[in-house]
Formats: C-alpha cells, structure tokens, sequence
C-alpha cells in the first residue's frame, strides 16, 4: 500500500472570520473521486484521519 500523501487547504468559516487548514490526505483516495468534495466527505481513509464541519467549509483545494 502507497503511504504517498497530498496536502489539501481548507477554507473555513465562522462567525465571519476566515480561517485556512493544511491537511494530508493519502494520495491514492483523491484519485477514487472526481471531485474533491466527495473524497473530503466519503473516502474511509480520510474520515479516519480528520473531521471536516462541511457547514463552515468555504473552499479546499490541492495545495502546490
């Protein structure tokens, strides 16, 4: 098994305030998805590594 990992930044909301997130996430689950979405809210191996409160998430995108 690949432990090749991706960095993702998250973009949160609350209360107005804006607040970024850098997360890892394993490389072979964002390629299980057409959309990033999907993998953030679906993918066993992410959901297993990390939380996301989809109602304040504004934006996530694969970091360079």
């Amino acid at each position: 098994m690949s432990s090749k990992t991706v960095s993702l930044k998250l973009l949160f909301v609350d209360d107005g305030e804006y607040h970024h997130e850098t997360v890892d996430v394993p490389a072979a689950s964002l390629e299980k998805y057409e959309r990033l979405i999907d993998c953030i809210r679906e993918d066993p191996d992410v959901l297993r590594r990390m939380h996301v409160d989809v109602e304040r998430l504004v934006s996530a995108y694969v970091s360079d």
